[in-house]
């Protein structure tokens, strides 16, 4: 799914307008009905005793009138705070003609802003995504004595004050803080950044038919990965330019040399478990045959904890000091609990220069990485690295805010021709053409030790795994990944989920994405 910025958004307005040969006001009848169709299954009367809808003068303002006019009618008692302007568009002026003359409305000024009572549910419809400056005036007291109230908030498209897909100008302007987001079509790039999640909260995209020819057909670097919302059988061709993302149902007559032999080089003394985590996702990952390199105080660990693999132990007891033989491997990842000791640092540099398969890069690898920049030259195209953001920073720079990090993320993976999976809430997967895609599942329950080691073991699987290209292993494995944690989070709780919790789902997870050969 494509992320469009606020100009896109606008031509799509207009190419679903004569696309489907409608009216502006009859789009806003439909988005108002996708809002109220929400607005009523999530709240009765007893939860919204008192609605009150401010309302600014352009076409979100027109989208809150019309709500308000539906909610009238579904029997919510609702009142109306206007935002007084020089001129109003024709959506919202016809919204406004049709209002019930009974509801009661407040035009608002710095001194007479809106009554907020404890139980008073507020709409948010003051400005969409045509905002392009900080609020000022009315609106900036409007906006600011309702963040002080501290009152529910459902924002209609867009938080007021929030841009869509840039910083803001001006950090000290007031944005609205909502409890709900419902947002129309594509979702906003604005939801998925941690800068913003005050002002966003739960955020919910309604289908209200825009065009798909034009947002198949829009230039944008910014893409959305959800879990396909039909069983996998029943799931229409994917757009021209747009994988779907899949795993390939096993051939009847494959073995394990079929699905490629993994080399995982992890562990030093005391983080062996990150080895052991690692490993156990990469078998639940579908990989043929895995072999663990690990310190010789792992061996044991490693033998008894994960039989189905094959172990090496390194001279060394403490910390990895050999690179194997790379031979007879398919794909090769190393990180996970391998700490930062200069001979660790050697089989790092000796492994660049010398793999000719997939490679996988995570945790202290990283680390290694970002303390001698020198070996970012060595890195082999497609390899995929899997920072989090204090790692990806040491690979960098520091950030002036999460849109500036989007861009040091592009360019990064531009640069070095590789995958960045930058993990996080919406993990943001960059490839070396510019594309970035958000992963749609997961919950803060996988903020847990271990988490990352889990994603790197199944990315191992995958990228031994011939049948899949270097981008649609790592979306596969980043979907994956948050779906596992889902599914475990659904028996366990967040609070309550451990890494162990994502390898035992992995198996369910990988199922609900595969297709038939």
């Amino acid at each position: 799914m494509k992320l469009l910025s606020a100009a896109q958004i606008r031509q799509l307005d207009q190419a679903t307008i004569q696309e489907q040969r409608t009216t502006s006001t009859a789009l806003m009848e439909r988005a108002a009905t996708a809002v109220a169709e929400w607005f009523l299954a999530r709240f009765d009367l007893s939860d919204a005793p008192d609605v009150l809808l401010l309302c600014g003068p352009g076409n979100n303002g027109g989208d809150g009138l019309a709500l308000a006019r539906m909610l009238y009618h579904a029997g919510y008692p609702v009142r109306l705070g206007l935002l007084p302007a020089a001129r109003y568009s024709d959506d919202y002026q016809y919204n406004h003609h049709v209002l019930p003359k009974v509801i009661p409305i407040q035009e608002l000024g710095l001194d007479s802003l809106p009554e907020l009572r404890p139980e008073t549910l507020v709409v948010d419809a003051l400005f969409g995504t045509g905002l392009t400056r900080p609020l000022a005036g009315v609106a900036a007291a409007v906006v600011a004595h309702l963040n002080d109230s501290r009152a529910r908030v459902v924002a209609i498209d867009l938080p007021s004050g929030l841009l869509p897909d840039a910083p803001q100008p001006d950090p000290a302007a007031p944005v609205v803080r909502a409890t709900y987001t419902v947002s129309f079509g594509p979702p906003k790039l604005a939801f998925l950044l941690p800068q913003n999640a005050e002002h966003v909260g739960e955020w919910h995209s309604e289908d209200i038919r825009l065009s798909e020819t034009f947002i198949e057909q829009a230039d944008t670097p910014w893409h959305y990965t959800a879990l396909p919302t039909a069983p996998p059988a029943d799931w229409p061709p994917a757009p021209a330019g747009h994988p779907e993302i899949q795993l390939p149902r096993r051939n009847k007559f494959a073995y394990k040399n079929t699905f490629g032999h993994a080399l995982l080089l992890a562990g030093s003394r005391g983080k062996v478990g990150a080895a052991v985590l690692s490993a156990g996702a990469c078998l639940r990952g579908g990989v043929g045959l895995l072999t663990v390199a690990v310190p010789g105080c792992g061996y044991d660990i490693l033998q008894t904890t994960r039989p189905e693999a094959m172990c090496l132990a390194d001279k060394e007891a403490d910390f990895l000091s050999e690179l194997p033989d790379l031979t007879p491997y398919q794909a090769v990842a190393i990180g996970p609990g391998l700490g930062q000791h200069e001979a660790s640092r050697a089989v790092l540099e000796r492994l660049l220069r010398e793999a000719t398969v997939p490679l996988v890069l995570d945790a202290d690898a990283l680390n290694l990485l970002g303390a001698h920049r020198e070996l970012l030259d060595l890195l082999p195209e497609n390899t995929v690295l899997t920072p989090h953001l204090g790692e990806f920073a040491r690979l960098t720079e520091k950030t002036q805010d999460d849109y500036h990090r989007l861009d040091l993320l592009r360019e990064f993976a531009q640069k070095h021709r590789c995958i960045v999976v930058l993990k996080g809430a919406y993990t943001a997967t960059a490839a070396p053409d510019g594309q970035v895609y958000f992963n749609g599942t997961g919950n803060p329950g996988m903020g847990t030790g271990g988490s990352g080691d889990v994603l790197t073991g199944l990315l191992l699987a995958l990228r031994a795994d011939q049948r899949l290209d270097a981008l649609l292993a790592a979306r596969l494995a980043v979907l994956t990944h948050g779906h596992a944690g889902d599914l475990a989070a659904a028996e366990t709780g967040e609070a309550g989920l451990v890494a162990g919790d994502l390898v035992a789902h992995i198996g369910p997870a990988l199922r609900a994405l595969e297709r038939p050969a």
